[in-house]
């Protein structure tokens, strides 16, 4: 599936000195090399004041590749702006970019300014001395913003080992708490690899696997642990399922475990659900009985059947599953694309783009008989026979 983004296409960020070697040599190359003092002033002048612009144009172009190849915050999807935020700071970005935007403007500042010197001199000394001026301080500028290419090179770096997630496509996301089988799910419904241990914190950041589903692709999302605790207190990798639960339109899957084996009680899982609940706003929401392979919903304490219960009452569907046995782990995942399929076919015929009147003016015709003959409907004897 390819994403809406493509982060891993962005250009590798040189450093100052890398870009310093690249521009000059290529200007050395491209541009001639041989002058004579017995030329005429006017050509002498033309031929530097060309490597001037040469160099100058160089640096544009590349500066330009580096600042319309990294993605805009204000035109990615609100997903990837608030990713981004958590992972890099949104104005320290915006910092790096603008500044490498001023060098731009800058070099050809400088530029302008000494091919306009360059009309004044009046031997080939000057001429060369003005040519070298013109180039030395436009590579000083690159010099002092080395920090700024340092700091986007990794970012760049950063971003393209970022999960494809395309934020408009079907998708489901995985949360609950550590260790209660999100992974194990995951595995189960899709070719994704992701490692499964008897852990906490096994998964550290976002995955992304695919299955198709009535000849459909699907995404789904596997979250971190996402701790119960307040958002402020949260890390990075916690941040980021926050993220995704809150932009993404998607069906959720609250994991639960039902033996606490995952070292929280059935209590303090319900809570966690309550408390990211409001996330959760305007999309569909399944709770997944997870190991009930050890322990079936039935066995439990009647306290915490009763609990169950209040959640089902609140018209939260809760299904039992093993992802060690693969029961209930299909229905669960039919149930939760039938449930996301409706929504999102609801949401069309209620936005502004789509022509509401059309269903109000659709008209089944049912023809009435024209004579008393009976016209049976014609049935194939191999059907019949049921070869």
């Amino acid at each position: 599936m390819t994403s809406l983004y493509n982060f891993k296409g962005i250009t590798v960020v040189p450093s100052a000195k890398e870009l310093k070697e690249i521009v000059l040599s290529k200007t050395q190359r491209k541009t001639p090399t041989v002058v004579h003092r017995q030329y005429a002033i006017s050509r002498i002048r033309s031929f530097y004041a060309r490597k001037i612009k040469f160099l100058q144009q160089t640096l544009h172009d590349k500066l330009s590749q580096i600042i319309n190849e990294f993605p805009k915050t204000e035109e990615v999807h609100p997903f990837y702006s608030d990713l981004m935020n958590i992972l890099y700071d949104k104005d320290h970005y915006k910092i790096a970019l603008g500044q490498v935007n001023t060098n731009r403007h800058l070099v050809a500042q400088i530029a302008r300014e000494y091919v306009r010197l360059m009309k004044y001199s009046d031997s080939l000394y000057r001429c060369k001395l003005l040519k070298r001026a013109a180039l030395g301080r436009m590579v000083k500028l690159l010099k002092r913003q080395n920090a700024s290419f340092e700091y986007l090179e990794q970012v760049r770096q950063h971003l393209s080992r970022l999960p494809s997630i395309d934020p408009n496509t079907r998708t489901l996301i995985l949360c609950g708490f550590p260790n209660v089988g999100k992974s194990s799910l995951m595995n189960s419904l899709t070719r994704a690899d992701v490692e499964v241990q008897p852990y906490a914190f096994t998964t550290k950041s976002l995955y992304v696997g695919h299955f198709d589903y009535r000849y459909l692709r699907w995404q789904i999302i596997d979250t971190p642990g996402i701790l119960d605790q307040p958002l402020e207190q949260r890390n990075t990798i916690e941040m980021q399922a926050v993220t995704a639960l809150a932009h993404l339109k998607a069906t959720v899957l609250f994991m639960m475990d039902v033996s606490e084996q995952c070292d929280h009680t059935i209590e303090e899982q319900i809570n966690l659900f309550e408390s990211i609940r409001p996330l959760f706003a305007n999309k569909p929401v399944f709770v997944g009985l997870n190991k009930v392979d050890i322990i079936r919903r039935g066995e439990i304490a009647p306290e915490k059947q009763a609990l169950l219960e209040k959640l089902e009452k609140n018209d939260i569907p809760i299904f039992e599953l093993s992802t060690v046995s693969k029961e209930g782990v299909i229905t669960l995942r039919d149930k939760a694309c039938d449930a996301l399929m409706a929504q999102r076919v609801q949401r069309k015929l209620q936005s502004k783009g789509y022509d509401n009147n059309i269903i109000s003016r659709l008209y089944v015709a049912i023809p009435e008989p024209r004579d008393d003959k009976v016209r049976a409907p014609y049935i194939p004897p191999g059907a019949l026979n049921g070869s």
